[in-house]
């Protein structure tokens, strides 16, 4: 449900829009809230953090929307303000726009006009909102995003919400290029570099497409968390999708014969999800840690050239669904007891 502030102070500005509106507002697709000048707005936005779009009129007694505008730039970066203007009155709209308003319309109000700039809007503040979230969950920045995420991103809000922590359901891939150090030493940085972004743009590629996120690149390995229903089972097609896909690659070494490789380690179960590192050094990672990870990572350890490892407790889950083979007996670190492990074929 998209929240809306208007402020205006024309007391049937109110019942028009409810009157216009009330299918939206009954089927809870809108929600309004009205203020009568700026001042009144502001206090409204403190106790509705999670207002999307406001409606201000530009001349209002006590602060005018113009000032409404400047204020909300600097503590709402996020909420995208339509700025309502009489016919004709430039100045002030060409001022609202280098402000920072989103739209504008005129008086007297032409509903239908109203209806499309808010559903305009609201598609807008949404996909500034998924860019948001985009960022935090993938922890790398690979896209263009507008002054408002950047300054939203500098926030006290921002940094508020990332250090918030949570356990949760979800697998753990790590996957790591066999015998890469073979290209490390024996070819041109330029051509190293070159080989290892292709390799995990062809890895990211599958994730993605799977429902998963990168959590980090360490090295010439990827460790990608997948969560939401089956995460398991997406976790692994990823798994058999990405070591199809770099078999598929050509050797392009210059000095050394290397034909690419995967080694992956899969396991699931609950962890601790939370922004790791030093908030001194304004260095932090948004991550998963526990011993389900710790246990996937040595899994792939474990792997052999083209192998997907999984535990016992991963095989009982999927083992109707993929064709996997029994491999052996395992000592793990930290682990008191051998694990078996299994090698999922497809």
């Amino acid at each position: 449900m998209a929240k809306i502030l208007v402020a205006d102070d024309e007391a049937d500005l109110e019942v028009l829009i409810k009157q216009k509106f009330r299918q939206k507002i009954r089927e809870q697709y809108y929600e309004f809230i009205f203020a009568v000048n700026g001042n009144d707005a502001l206090e409204k936005i403190q106790n509705h953090p999670d207002i999307d779009i406001v409606l201000s009129d530009i001349n209002m007694p006590e602060m005018d929307g113009l000032t409404l505008l400047n204020r909300l730039h600097e503590s709402s970066p996020l909420i995208k303000a339509v700025m309502v203007s009489a016919y004709g009155d430039m100045d002030n709209i060409r001022v609202a726009m280098n402000r920072g308003a989103f739209d504008f319309i005129t008086k007297p109000i032409n509903f239908e006009d109203l209806a499309l700039t808010i559903e305009k809007t609201i598609k807008q503040v949404a996909q500034n909102r998924e860019t948001i979230k985009a960022i935090k969950e993938n922890n790398i920045l690979r896209m263009y995003v507008d002054e408002t995420v950047l300054k939203f991103m500098g926030s006290r809000e921002y940094e508020t919400s990332l250090m918030v922590n949570e356990t949760i359901e979800a697998t753990i891939v790590f996957i790591d290029i066999c015998s890469f150090t073979s290209i490390s030493e024996n070819e041109s940085p330029d051509l190293v570099v070159q080989l290892l972004n292709k390799y995990f743009d062809v890895m990211v590629k599958e994730i993605i497409a799977q429902g998963g996120y990168i959590d980090k690149f360490i090295g010439d390995a990827i460790m990608a968390v997948f969560r939401g229903d089956y995460h398991l089972d997406k976790a692994i097609e990823a798994s058999l999708a990405v070591r199809a896909q770099i078999e598929k690659l050509p050797d392009i070494a210059e000095h050394v014969a290397f034909t690419p490789k995967v080694s992956i380690g899969i396991n699931s179960g609950e962890m601790v999800s939370g922004n790791i590192g030093s908030a001194n050094l304004r260095r932090l990672d948004y991550t998963v840690i526990g011993d389900v990870v710790n246990t996937a990572q040595r899994l792939q350890a474990a792997a052999k050239e083209g192998q997907i490892i999984i535990n016992e407790a991963c095989y009982q889950k999927v083992k109707e669904s993929f064709n996997c083979r029994k491999v052996q007996e395992v000592s793990l670190k930290n682990k008191t007891k051998p694990e078996v492990i299994y090698e999922v074929m497809d």
